[in-house]
């Protein structure tokens, strides 16, 4: 457990920590800062905030995750979705950032990006580790499904909608780390229950979100960005898929789950309806905003709520 657990833990906590500064300066310095939405007038304060602050922890968990590739393997894929989400993250935050292109990457731009990360992560786990996409079946003991040709397709919506879900979550002050934080723990704990070989890659993880939780939590001084949420997603993903727990998703994902669906839903609506809206403001934790909730109440409840899912989700594993 020490070697495994805690040594990786700590390596990756101490350099998201040790760099941290130097990352918000260099940020800061190159005008890479955050611009409020309108809407939210208490987050206009937030606005020339460094963003792009995911190169923090995921320099620290890349690191990290190579140090303990040589004998755990299976860190591998997980390494290649996490990283090759935050670099879609970060060529989005560039272009918002220095070229002032409001929308970044145009959606068929990251679409085509995000499906390419996620065939080499299937190329990599089904050719090169040889691993089956069967699953776990939650709360049904030594249970398992194979789907056979339709574990493929359903990988890629898996995937892209997982990373899409963290990347909604993040738009309060410590959220989108503090939920992560939890459902990293719970990998971590679940892969030790079944050998899964991936606990270094969780407990790096959870040492460098620690870490830029002291920069990040409210006030924050710097924000993930694009490069950090997109990141988190492909390690959500990667995490389940060598642990053949996609299907446990839903349920340690629950927050970024429904944080999609209100945009979905609002979206849909207010289409629809020509201009009326089912939330005061989507995604669903600027509606709890609007309604009165502080941010660090939104971060708590958002926290608890995961804590309690993934609680459920390893009863049920």
């Amino acid at each position: 457990m020490l070697q495994e657990l805690v040594f990786p833990a700590w390596i990756s906590f101490l350099i998201a920590l040790v760099i941290g500064p130097k990352v918000i300066s260099f940020l800061r310095g190159h005008k890479m800062r955050q611009t409020a939405r309108e809407e939210l007038e208490s987050h206009q304060k937030k606005t020339g905030t460094p963003t792009m602050g995911g190169i923090m922890f995921l320099v620290a968990f890349l690191v990290t995750g190579l140090l303990w590739a040589p004998t755990h393997p299976h860190i591998i894929p997980v390494l290649i979705l996490s990283v090759g989400f935050g670099i879609i993250g970060f060529l989005d935050d560039f272009l918002k950032a220095i070229l002032h292109r409001t929308d970044g990457l145009l959606a068929w731009q990251k679409m085509l990006l995000q499906i390419l990360v996620t065939t080499g992560f299937c190329y990599y786990v089904t050719a090169v580790l040889h691993l089956g996409l069967w699953m776990r079946v939650p709360f049904w003991p030594e249970q398992t499904v194979d789907i056979g040709i339709l574990a493929i397709p359903l990988m890629y919506f898996a995937v892209i909608g997982t990373v899409n879900g963290t990347n909604f979550t993040d738009g309060v002050d410590g959220l989108a780390s503090s939920v992560t934080v939890v459902v990293a723990a719970f990998f971590v704990a679940a892969s030790f229950r079944v050998d899964a070989g991936v606990v270094p890659a969780g407990a790096a993880m959870m040492g460098g979100l620690l870490a830029f939780l002291v920069y990040n939590c409210y006030p924050a001084q710097i924000f993930m960005g694009d490069t950090g949420s997109l990141a988190l997603g492909g390690f959500v993903a990667g995490m389940a898929y060598m642990m053949h727990s996609v299907l446990f998703i839903p349920i340690v994902g629950f927050i970024y789950m429904i944080e999609v669906i209100s945009v979905i839903l609002q979206v849909g609506y207010f289409k629809k309806t020509h201009g009326k809206r089912i939330f005061r403001m989507a995604p669903i934790h600027h509606h709890f905003e609007l309604g009165g909730w502080s941010e660090t109440k939104v971060v708590a409840v958002f926290s608890v709520v995961t804590i309690l899912l993934c609680l459920l989700a390893y009863g049920g594993i």
